[in-house]
């Protein structure tokens, strides 16, 4: 696909704004995503993505790819729909709840809507593999998933339907599980770091997956669901380059060090033994990713076996690893907004420019407006040209409400003299610029151009 075809004119654009906040919307990125277009409410916990909305959903996948190809994780694509005799085996089939859309087919057998995949991708592995000579393996899909919550609220923070990133691996014995679970660890912090985030992997409960170990990634946000406990100096930990081939031991040991737990797994006593009262925060925070290492569980119960080293068969170690793509883009714009919209991190905004013509009809703005849209796009940037015969006002609104990091602004007087104005979203710094400058700033993360 070319890089012009991923900037668009706002006249033939599906763009749908509102100016009021709905009244069911109760949290900041709720109200925000329905007021900026990116959804629209299908059924309780159900949202149709509109096309802004899908834009933010695919840079965030794009950047969940990539980091997954970098660990050595390998993805696939599993169906939405699964056989129940499968959960029956692992013994999750009656256990799971009611959160399990249950489904009977036209011949009467059973089907469920999957939440989650151990059973399913142990089922491929173990009709697929058979040595430890092709271990280790994760395998990775990003799909749809769907729980039955029984409030589902705070638009696609607590949905019903909801894409999620899920991985597993398998290995032949307990320590090369954790080396598995220590590359995902790793890539998923590099993960959230890309898209703007500070999250902090904090001690977590196995729950319904089950296992001994576990990590949940969160960022802070004051809307988050569960109550946070930690010391503050692991915000502020630099996330290394990774080298996937060498010895993780020292990086995990540099986040996990830190007292770090949210309020079902927090001990009071042992937070104030451990975190030294200056350094002790206390906050509310989202969950964006989970990761848990389950060693045999689901193998011993559904026989997933390797030929050892020694020839006998012995179950593999498992582990799984989600991150919520599709909550991730309300846990940004959680983290990153203020009173006139979204603010968008570089790396995941829908558009990086947002391009303002306060004149269309004007020879001179068309005139600059099409150079700098035509050369920004060429250039690979994301560009919403906003063209519409509309009021400079509204116009000015419609791009702080969106939140795309960079706005460029024509007009007839800066026509005259092809200038263009810059607004940095974030820190609401301006420039007056030719084209030319105009074009080389653009071209660049905001963040490095304060």
């Amino acid at each position: 696909m070319s890089p012009i075809s991923q900037s668009h004119r706002m006249s033939n654009y599906f763009l749908p704004t509102l100016k009021e906040t709905p009244s069911e919307a109760q949290i900041v990125s709720h109200r925000l995503m329905l007021r900026a277009g990116m959804v629209r409410q299908s059924a309780a916990g159900i949202y149709s993505w509109l096309p802004l909305g899908l834009r933010a959903l695919r840079k965030i996948e794009a950047i969940v790819r990539d980091e997954q190809a970098k660990a050595g994780a390998i993805e696939m694509l599993m169906p939405t729909l699964q056989s129940a005799d499968i959960w029956r085996e692992s013994g999750r089939y009656e256990d799971y709840g009611k959160e399990m859309l249950r489904i009977t087919d036209r011949h009467g057998r059973d089907l469920l809507y999957g939440p989650t995949n151990e059973e399913l991708i142990t089922q491929i592995f173990r009709d697929n593999v058979v040595s430890y000579k092709d271990l280790p393996k994760n395998l990775y899909h990003i799909q749809w998933k769907f729980r039955d919550e029984i409030r589902p609220r705070f638009g696609v923070m607590r949905g019903r339907e909801f894409l999620m990133k899920d991985g597993y691996s398998f290995d032949v014995d307990e320590a090369s599980a954790r080396v598995s679970y220590y590359k995902m660890f790793i890539a998923y912090l590099r993960s959230f770091r890309r898209m703007g985030l500070k999250a902090m992997p904090v001690a977590a409960d196995t729950g319904p997956i089950g296992g001994e170990l576990s990590h949940e990634f969160i960022i802070l946000a004051d809307t988050g669901e569960s109550e946070v406990f930690c010391h503050s100096d692991i915000l502020n930990l630099p996330v290394p380059e990774a080298d996937y081939d060498g010895d993780l031991g020292p990086t995990i040991e540099s986040f996990t060090q830190y007292y770090a737990r949210s309020d079902e797994m927090h001990d009071a006593d042992m937070f104030a033994q451990q975190v030294p009262a200056e350094k002790q925060l206390t906050a509310r925070g989202i969950e964006v990713g989970h990761i848990f290492y389950f060693g045999q569980k689901y193998s011993t119960a559904m026989n997933a076996q390797v030929a050892g080293p020694d020839g006998k068969d012995t179950p593999v170690h498992g582990g799984s690893y989600g991150i919520g793509v599709s909550r991730l883009v309300g846990g940004i714009i959680e983290a990153s907004h203020d009173e006139d919209g979204i603010i968008w991190p570089w790396a995941v905004a829908p558009f990086h420019v947002g391009l303002i013509n306060l004149k269309p009809g004007h020879e001179g703005c068309d005139a600059l407006c099409e150079s700098l849209f035509e050369t920004l796009s060429q250039n690979g940037l994301d560009v919403l040209y906003d063209d519409r015969d509309d009021r400079a006002g509204a116009k000015f609104s419609t791009m702080d409400l969106i939140g795309l990091p960079w706005q460029a602004v024509i007009g007839p007087r800066g026509a005259e003299g092809g200038e263009v104005e810059i607004k940095n979203r974030a820190t609401g710094e301006k420039h007056v610029l030719v084209l030319d400058a105009a074009i080389a700033l653009l071209s660049s993360s905001p963040d490095s151009a304060k």
